[in-house]
């Protein structure tokens, strides 16, 4: 694989990843005793 494709997939997976936060963000913002997540801060790596 290429260095611009492999370069390209990964900043495509770090965007998902912090779509994903902010969603969950969004989705239980009033949900009581919730701790937003930040983008950049999983422990999980994609599974691509």
């Amino acid at each position: 694989m290429t260095g611009a494709a492999y370069s390209a997939i990964s900043a495509m997976a770090a965007m998902m990843a912090a779509q994903h936060v902010i969603g969950n963000n969004l989705a239980n913002v009033d949900t009581p005793g919730f701790k937003q997540g930040l983008p950049g801060t999983s422990s999980s790596t994609p599974s691509w």
